[in-house]
């Protein structure tokens, strides 16, 4: 008799176990469902934006101003050639433009590794002082010294280069960006132990050999995250470049400056939103090529670190 009451005992434990466990699982699925749900809302609104000037750049200005379309127009054609044969050199403007990010993002997360391993691996005076120095200067907006940029520039003559170095005021102060080595500097804190790099010290091998075939394999993924960032930002800049290029030609003006001045409305006659469109659409390929190359360190980057030891 006392088993048989033992054992409804255990029963009645056991199903409610089975219960609980079932009443989380149910939790956990809804969810999964909610968060799935959101991201997809949120995956598609991106994705819209992309859709619709996809879409827009094969329809003709009168098409664009007078209805919407879900679905392609006939203009592809017709509004490449407007705006690779316009009066703006569009192509020429992109290569410049990518010359000058794809400088300017190598540069910059190369040096913001080095000036990272700097601060990381030695124990020097005033090593605190630099470090803090480094992250003030982080908080000063790019507009407040441009100014400075530009007169330094044009007294040290190199304003008026010829021909591709003429960017050089825009890729080499590139090089400085304390954004991105403070970023190289928490990476390289969870990911580089100084004790293999002092083992590799005791074998003999140089620093900047320890440099290049230890820490810049092991921060692939820092690296590969930075460059995305440092290249989108150097190929939307606006600012910077038109101040230093204002008083070269066209053939010397990058993406976002002939953009701007195809999109100038005050001259009806000559304003074409296709043209307009396709130089939009030609200006997003270059960003959405470097994502989808390094994308796949992103999830490598958020992952590293996470288990330190």
């Amino acid at each position: 008799m006392e088993n048989s009451i033992e054992e409804r005992k255990l029963d009645t434990r056991g199903a409610g176990h089975d219960e609980k466990s079932a009443k989380a699982v149910a939790l956990i699925t809804i969810r999964r469902i909610v968060a799935y749900t959101v991201l997809g809302i949120l995956s598609l609104l991106c994705l819209f934006s992309l859709y619709i000037l996809i879409i827009n750049s094969t329809r003709s200005s009168g098409e664009i101003s007078t209805s919407f379309s879900f679905l392609p127009g006939s203009s592809f054609g017709d509004n490449w050639v407007s705006a690779t044969s316009g009066t703006y050199p569009v192509l020429r403007s992109f290569l410049n433009s990518f010359i000058i990010a794809a400088l300017s993002g190598v540069l910059c997360t190369y040096f913001s590794a080095l000036t990272a391993y700097g601060i990381h691996m030695y124990d020097f005076k005033l090593k605190r002082v630099a470090f803090v120095f480094i992250l003030l200067v982080m908080m000063v907006p790019t507009q407040v010294s441009a100014i400075g940029l530009y007169k330094m520039c044009f007294d040290m003559g190199i304003t008026n280069l010829k021909n591709f170095l003429i960017f050089t005021p825009l890729v080499i102060p590139s090089i400085a960006s304390p954004i991105v080595f403070f970023y190289m500097k928490q990476y390289m804190e969870s990911i580089l132990p100084k004790e293999m790099v002092e083992a590799a010290r005791v074998d003999g091998a140089g620093e900047i050999r320890i440099f290049h075939r230890m820490v810049l394999p092991i921060m692939k993924p820092a690296l590969a995250i930075q460059f995305i960032f440092s290249f989108v930002a150097s190929w939307n800049n606006y600012f910077v470049p038109q101040l230093i290029l204002s008083n070269s030609s066209n053939d010397y003006k990058t993406m976002p400056i002939i953009f701007a001045l195809m999109n100038d409305k005050s001259n009806t006659s000559s304003f074409d939103l296709g043209r307009v469109y396709m130089v939009m659409l030609l200006a997003v390929v270059p960003l959405l090529i470097v994502y989808l190359i390094f994308s796949k360190f992103i999830l490598k980057n958020l992952t590293s670190g996470s288990v330190k030891g």
